[in-house]
């Protein structure tokens, strides 16, 4: 009870719920602007964040990843438009909805399955913390290099048909984090005697140019558009009462979301594709899937928005992000020399119960704001597309010159725009190269604080829980391959 009251003290204040209903409130308003997205506004809110005490930072970009896919589901249902990326298959079914004269109705749906699949994250997240907290101290220097090993597995491979493509791009963000001084012996690795790589590539730098201004540089290249969306009226509770007549698809298409956010590299289109071919293969009305079936549009809503509470499982528990989002979040903890982990487990669980108070908080918070103005956010889809794309230029070099005050800085994060915009053209993925500069310095960090302690290459898994990893590691490579194997010989026949 005392940690619990602890908690609740930590958020009660004036600067931290401001700092929450910023975060909330925005999210959704970023959702719910196509070609906008969390990564973006998360990469521009970045170097702001540095200024804030910790519990607050983390709270505000908190709030914007818990909450934009609430506004994503706006244009994927009312302009057959995604807001963000993961709520893509929210159109496969909440367009034909809306399409069909019900958009309140496909709205009302979105939002409650949303509340839903977001309330079963952070109760899971809830009930695994007693276990988490004795589960964490465990993790010595192997087992964390070895989960790290994983997540970049994990990550290259859940890029199906680019393999190659996220293998090389990771590799690529593991070496630009060895550039600058060695964090051990501090000596100068690939800085080729230039004074302003001494310090090494900045991981927000990075992030600003390749999620900030590459879709700066995509905006301003692409045709101006300005969709437009008519005024709708929503009844959130008649859509959460006709959810309770789904619950089951509800609930397990969450269970998904929370699996799969627990794994690095996986997240929501994982959990999506798994509970809406669940939910298919289970509905008396298969044939409505595509066309305006209730039950598709609760299975994608529900999935995507439980993912971030089982995301932050990973960071707090062992320091590993599984996706952009939350490597981002990692940068924050750095900072202020919060560090993710065991430790942070057994000396502060106040502030992790106060995060996971704040989810729930998020939750309330957005579903509030969307019964009283669906209609004032409609307008917002409205805002042409090149305007979007300089206000981001703008704010994105704002950001990046305020870190260090640095002209280079600028000019690099105008260079890793430009790659990612490349990227983007040829729809290769980018965040395998941000989860490669961070989850290449812990595997650095901690290869080589574990070689210390270790004599042959079998000491690396002489424990229970690095063995279990290894084997884990194995797995995931063994089953890709025979996966691989298998779709060329039917491609073959």
């Amino acid at each position: 009870m005392d940690l619990f009251l602890s908690a609740v003290e930590l958020l009660m204040r004036w600067d931290v719920l401001i700092a929450l209903l910023i975060g909330s409130v925005g999210g959704v308003v970023i959702g719910a602007i196509p070609g906008v997205g969390p990564a973006v506004a998360i990469a521009i809110l970045l170097p702001a964040t540095f200024a804030l005490e910790p519990i607050v930072g983390l709270i505000m970009l908190l709030g914007i990843y818990g909450s934009s896919m609430y506004g994503g589901a706006l244009p994927a249902i009312l302009i057959n438009t995604p807001g963000t990326a993961v709520n893509v298959l929210t159109t496969y079914d909440g367009y034909p909805i809306a399409k069909n004269g019900e958009p309140a109705r496909a709205l009302a749906l979105a939002y409650a399955a949303s509340f839903w699949g977001g309330c079963f994250g952070i109760l899971c997240l809830l009930l695994l913390s007693p276990v988490l907290a004795k589960i964490a101290p465990m993790f010595g220097s192997r087992e964390i290099f070895l989960a790290a090993l994983l997540g970049i597995v994990l990550v290259v491979v859940a890029h199906r048909g680019q393999v190659f493509a996220a293998g090389f791009l990771a590799c690529f963000g593991i070496f630009l984090n060895t550039v600058g001084l060695d964090p051990v012996s501090y000596t100068q690795r690939y800085s080729f005697g230039q004074t302003w790589l001494t310090s090494g590539v900045n991981l927000i730098v990075v992030v600003l140019g390749l999620f900030a201004l590459s879709q700066a540089f995509l905006l301003l290249t692409e045709c101006d558009r300005s969709p437009e969306a008519h005024p709708v009226k929503t009844n959130v509770a008649k859509g959460l009462g006709e959810i309770l007549g789904h619950k089951r698809v509800a609930t397990v298409a969450s269970g998904f979301g929370v699996l799969m956010g627990i794994i690095p590299g996986v997240g929501e289109f994982t959990a999506q594709f798994m509970s809406y071919t669940y939910a298919r293969n289970t509905s008396k009305a298969p044939e409505a899937f595509g066309r305006g079936s209730p039950e598709g549009l609760i299975a994608s809503e529900a999935a995507n928005n439980a993912v971030p509470a089982a995301a932050m499982i990973p960071l707090l528990a062992l320091g590993i992000p599984g996706e952009a989002l939350t490597a981002m979040m990692l940068s924050v903890f750095y900072v202020h020399n919060v560090i993710p982990g065991p430790q942070l487990f057994q000396n502060e669980m106040d502030f992790v119960l106060a995060l996971y108070i704040a989810l729930l908080l998020l939750n309330l918070i957005v579903l509030a704001f969307l019964i009283f103005s669906t209609n004032v956010l409609i307008k917002t889809i409205r805002i042409p597309t090149r305007f979007l794309g300089a206000l981001i230029l703008i704010l994105s070099f704002v950001g990046v010159y305020s870190l260090r005050n640095s002209t280079a800085d600028c000019l690099v994060a105008a260079a890793f725009g430009m790659l990612g915009l490349i990227l983007k053209r040829l729809r290769l993925p980018v965040v395998p190269i941000i989860l490669g500069m961070v989850l290449g310095g812990i595997m650095e960090v901690k290869l080589r604080s574990a070689m210390a302690r270790v004599k042959t290459p079998l000491d690396m898994i002489d424990r229970p829980i690095a063995a279990i990893l290894f084997v884990l590691i194995m797995m995931v490579i063994l089953l890709h391959i025979r996966t691989v194997w298998r779709e060329h010989h039917e491609k073959a026949e």
